[in-house]
């Protein structure tokens, strides 16, 4: 299972937990507490009623009095009535009077008159100067069944005459019972659905990041360039910044013994030629020959030279993994100061270099590595070129890319040689001389191609000769 869906599934699971813990909470509160506030009013209807039939009561005319009366009318009420959007049609309360005794003397339901209520709480307690109240069932095995009851004391001046008992079915508030748990349960699913929303886009981000540094590690595992992935100021940046810190120290020390092992390697061939002609630069040798083999030492020292050189240029560009300085570059300007340094080889070669008329759009990038990249591969084409022959160079804009195209007219290169013109030290003998360049330009080439996000591609041309393709991104703002 992926990390960001255990994640995910770890959130929602935290959130329903807690969400469920939260609604059962307040459900089992919301029963109670409208029971409470029942309650409540059921105590001050109570007091109210008892002190209206106190009078009554003591002329014993209740039965017969106002207060009957009132009490029948009420019964017979039809309020229509809506609260917090429940329809009230009828009036609930059952009110019932019983004496000191606690036998009961009045039933506005007239259907527990002589009952003995003494030892109900709501009378027995009232009875006794305390608050009474009680909840019963009407059907032992039916919760639903409960009806309140609370009473409250009927005085006068003279003392206690009874108990007033106001009853009222625990029913009747259960549609406000039913309403409430419904709101909270649809806020609850609300709070999944929502949390369930957060949840998925905070996977789809960390899935995003852990993405990028698995593209990021990919990359580096098989050699590219790759820039680490910019995350913010998270731990996942902090991770792809100790990510990109390894790779540099690792592939540091693995590029210094490459290049190490490398440079060893391709010294040993000038080395061994030139301490071979210094052994008999100490003998007695006719002036031709001493003269040869000091040629032939300059000449391997020069080597060298170029090999360190080349080297070293070679190692600064891989070491970049993007452009240090970026500029706007004229390339039709670049390559004319490329043909004019180039100048006395060509004449000296009585080679002809065609340029193109000049093309008002830029590239964008390192001028300085553009340039020598460019002019290894007019050097090149200089070398391979036969005497009299001709170089062209050319561009069009395909879009945002810019295609240049540079193409001698010599002998071409093998097949055996173009899958690895890329190699470093792979070389091909100059037709000229028959001597071999360090093999560096070539790989040098690429990598400042592959630094500017452009491709090149080296062909042998069906008409004759090499032809080099470059694809360079255009400076953005261009006509």
């Amino acid at each position: 299972m992926r990390v960001s869906l255990r994640i995910l599934l770890s959130y929602v699971l935290i959130v329903a937990v807690g969400a469920w813990f939260v609604m059962n909470t307040f459900r089992d509160e919301v029963k109670p507490g409208i029971s409470q506030s029942m309650e409540d009013g059921l105590n001050d209807t109570a007091h109210l009623l008892a002190h209206m039939a106190a009078p009554e009561l003591r002329k014993q005319t209740l039965h017969d009095g106002a207060f009957a009366a009132a009490l029948h009318e009420m019964r017979q009420w039809k309020p229509q009535a809506v609260i917090w959007g429940v329809r009230k049609q009828q009036i609930d309360y059952r009110v019932y009077i019983t004496d000191t005794r606690g036998i009961v003397i009045f039933d506005s339901d007239s259907k527990d008159v002589g009952k003995d209520f003494s030892r109900w709480n709501d009378v027995y307690l009232t009875l006794r100067g305390k608050y009474g109240a009680r909840s019963t069932r009407s059907n032992p095995d039916d919760e639903s069944s409960s009806v309140m009851h609370v009473a409250a004391p009927i005085r006068d001046a003279q003392g206690l005459l009874g108990v007033l008992t106001v009853a009222k079915p625990i029913s009747t508030v259960q549609p406000f019972v039913d309403k409430s748990q419904q709101s909270v349960v649809r806020g609850g699913l609300w709070l999944l659905l929502l949390s369930l929303a957060i949840g998925i886009l905070f996977s789809l981000w960390i899935t995003g990041s852990l993405n990028q540094l698995v593209q990021y590690a990919t990359l580096v595992s098989r050699g590219e360039r790759a820039t680490p992935p910019a995350l913010g100021s998270s731990e996942l940046a902090s991770l792809s910044q100790a990510l990109a810190t390894m790779r540099e120290k690792l592939e540091g020390k693995q590029y210094v013994e490459h290049y190490v092992h490398t440079l060893t390697h391709e010294m040993k061939s000038p080395l061994a030629a030139i301490r071979g002609a210094a052994e008999l630069l100490h003998e007695d040798l006719p002036p031709a020959e001493r003269q040869r083999f000091a040629q032939h030492v300059s000449e391997q020292t020069l080597r060298l030279q170029d090999l360190i050189d080349k080297m070293l240029g070679q190692a600064s560009v891989e070491s970049l993994q993007h452009l240090q300085r970026v500029e706007a570059i004229d390339l039709p300007a670049l390559l004319a100061e490329l043909a004019e340094s180039r100048s006395p080889r060509l004449q000296q070669r009585q080679l002809q270099l065609a340029l193109p008329d000049p093309l008002a759009l830029k590239l964008e990038g390192d001028r300085f590595l553009l340039g020598q990249a460019l002019g290894n591969l007019l050097d090149n084409a200089i070398d391979f070129s036969p005497q009299g022959g001709r170089i062209e160079l050319g561009w069009q804009a395909q879009g945002p890319q810019l295609q240049l195209t540079l193409r001698d007219h010599g002998s071409g290169i093998p097949d055996y040689a173009l899958p690895r013109l890329f190699e470093r030290f792979y070389s091909l003998p100059r037709p000229d001389s028959g001597k071999k360049s360090t093999g560096l330009g070539l790989p040098f080439v690429r990598e400042v191609i592959d630094l500017h996000h452009g491709q090149i591609d080296l062909h042998n041309h069906p008409q004759g000769g090499v032809e080099v393709v470059l694809s360079l991104p255009l400076r953005q703002g261009n006509a």
